[in-house]
């Protein structure tokens, strides 16, 4: 699911409950360049479309066009379903924000250093991945915990072995 902020989420949520979903007026709380901004990244993303505005039957207008003309703002199907709301619309376009961003490690740096030392048989104890990398041991325990596990989603696991102490691994790729 893509994320939201909140004001994107009420936008999109109040337009759902709107004749042609449409997203206009906006909240109170936000005017000017605020606005620009949120209703840009929306545009940019897909959730909201700009069409053009019926200003005989008094539709709200986003903008001018210049000739005489406005145009207002729509809740997609895209943005539709970021929040959750069913579409008529047996097609969805998915955003560049749906699939999850994967990293993969430089070569040569000390967290490629580090995984590979964890994918060996024998797994690594912090002593020796300090030895390897030159970092203090909170370092080798935060970069397990916030690079390998949280950032690259890898599985650090760890054992108590009789004569090397903790040692920590990470299955084979």
């Amino acid at each position: 699911m893509t994320k939201l902020s909140d004001t994107q989420a009420i936008i999109l949520s109040t337009a759902a409950n709107r004749d042609g979903q449409i997203a206009l007026p906006l909240p109170d709380s936000l005017r000017g360049g605020a606005a620009a901004k949120v209703i840009g990244a929306m545009l940019a993303k897909g959730f909201l479309e700009e069409v053009e505005a019926d200003m005989r039957n008094g539709e709200p207008v986003w903008r001018e066009t210049g000739d005489g003309h406005g145009v207002t703002l729509v809740a997609t199907d895209a943005g539709l379903a970021a929040i959750g709301t069913e579409t008529d619309s047996a097609e969805v376009k998915p955003t560049e924000d749906s699939a999850p961003k994967t990293r993969t490690p430089r070569e040569g740096t000390k967290q490629a250093t580090l995984i590979a030392m964890l994918r060996a048989p024998l797994g690594a104890t912090i002593a020796e991945i300090m030895a390897a990398t030159g970092w203090q041991s909170h370092t080798v325990r935060g970069a397990m915990s916030g690079a390998l596990k949280k950032k690259l989603g890898l599985e650090v696991t760890s054992e108590k072995i009789e004569d090397r102490g903790r040692v920590y691994k990470l299955p084979a790729a």
